[in-house]
């Protein structure tokens, strides 16, 4: 089997890279072990984040660091025995937190953030998958006047800075909003341009279904028999293509080393359950209780509670220590039913320590394309980061200057 181009690896960012090749004129293959969406895209809380032109930065005052030191935090947890191999990383990404540099980041990863809704509604409208997309924005509710204080502060900088609007509640009129939130919570900051869906992954099939529609193949296929020319193995026998796209989150090392890259990619791992609602309440939009560190998000099979970071290695086995608990905590801010998962889920977020995914052309390769380690905004970033790749592909100058984002920056 022939292609224009293949891109490996079906979640988010891979449909999304796949679909705007598609549309350009492009004969794609999107290969994947599993189904469109169903690893790291399955696993979030459904944020398109216009306001996050500051990426997760690392704490670097003392009190932070000891705090988290304890692992006893419901924020941040992390497996002792996986600290070694980590701590390189780890010193990195505290070095880019300083605040001067996270700044400087800020101004290059914005230019790709300032997209992310116009992206998102203008794909979900030609996939026909309106009914999962919320206008209403998202909102970062307080339990003290300090810590609300201080997030006014900030999103306020944040507007001046780049134009992001927010809204402030407190008191009725924040249980106004949200009736059926518990009094503990006192004030909120909602981000009123931003968006969420109802079903991350249903969201990834949608673009997936208008791949095809345009005349795209999905297929099942193993990312890890990549040879150069382009050439990888599927269940229907080898695809080979022009032009290979490694768009495959925390996997994506496995394939960049293979081929000679040393590329500092790790993972933040986090997890989710699904719960009933009891006695007919309801959530409208998602709610990060954030002075504890966990967000409760209405979606398509319940109300999904998803945790803050565990720091590990990629394929450890499960630990939910953190879903146990804040999930007492989150029965005192919303009246959550019977669990409806069997088991919690596990996702791994890529990180690059700088904070910013590596997109552009392979350094090495001809013909090869780097589209990963979008960390906690893989779904925000998503749709345009397949319209730059798309673009750069076909030649058409991008709509955003990828300098900063390649992979030479390492």
């Amino acid at each position: 089997m022939k292609f224009d181009a293949m891109v490996l690896g079906a979640g988010i960012v891979g449909t999304s890279v796949a679909l705007q090749l598609q549309r350009r004129g492009l004969g794609v293959a999107l290969i994947d072990r599993k189904a469109p969406g169903n690893e790291t895209s399955l696993g979030n809380a459904g944020l398109i984040q216009r306001e996050g032109v500051y990426p997760y930065a690392l704490p670097r005052d003392f009190a932070s660091l000891a705090h988290y030191a304890r692992n006893r935090a419901t924020d941040v947890r992390y497996h002792p025995m996986a600290m070694p191999r980590l701590a390189p990383f780890l010193v990195k990404y505290w070095q880019h937190s300083r605040a001067d540099r996270h700044t400087k980041i800020a101004r290059a990863y914005s230019t790709l953030i300032e997209h992310c809704v116009s992206e998102h509604r203008e794909l979900i409208e030609a996939a026909g998958a309106q009914a999962l997309l919320r206008k209403n924005g998202w909102m970062k509710a307080f339990r003290t006047g300090k810590a609300f204080d201080a997030a006014v502060a900030e999103a306020a900088r944040w507007r001046e800075e780049y134009g992001i609007d927010f809204d402030v509640l407190e008191g009725d009129a924040l249980h106004r909003t949200e009736p059926f939130l518990s009094p503990v919570l006192r004030a909120a900051v909602r981000y009123s341009s931003s968006d969420s869906v109802s079903d991350p992954a249903g969201l990834v099939g949608a673009y997936a279904k208008l791949l095809e529609k345009l005349g795209g193949k999905v297929l099942v296929g193993d990312a890890s028999t990549l040879e150069k020319g382009w050439r990888v193995r599927t269940e229907l026998g080898d695809v080979q293509a022009d032009v290979a796209v490694i768009a495959m989150g925390p996997w994506s090392g496995d394939v960049t080393t293979k081929l000679g890259y040393r590329l500092p990619l790790e993972v933040k791992r986090g997890y989710h359950m699904h719960y009933a609602s009891k006695a007919g309440a309801t959530l409208n939009q998602p709610v990060l209780d954030a002075e504890i560190g966990y967000m409760i998000t209405p979606m398509v099979r319940g109300i999904r509670l998803t945790t803050g970071v565990e720091l590990g290695l990629r394929d450890s086995p499960k630990t939910p220590v953190q879903l146990e608990a804040i999930e007492p905590l989150a029965r005192e801010v919303f009246p959550l039913g019977e669990r409806l998962d069997s088991e919690p889920w596990l996702g791994r977020r890529p990180c690059t320590p700088d904070m910013m995914p590596v997109i552009g052309p392979a350094p090495h390769h001809r013909n090869l394309w780097f589209a990963f380690g979008h960390a906690h905004h893989g779904l925000t970033l998503g749709p345009i980061t397949g319209r730059l790749i798309a673009e750069a592909i076909t030649g058409t100058p991008p709509a955003v200057n990828l300098t900063p984002f390649r992979a030479e920056r390492f």
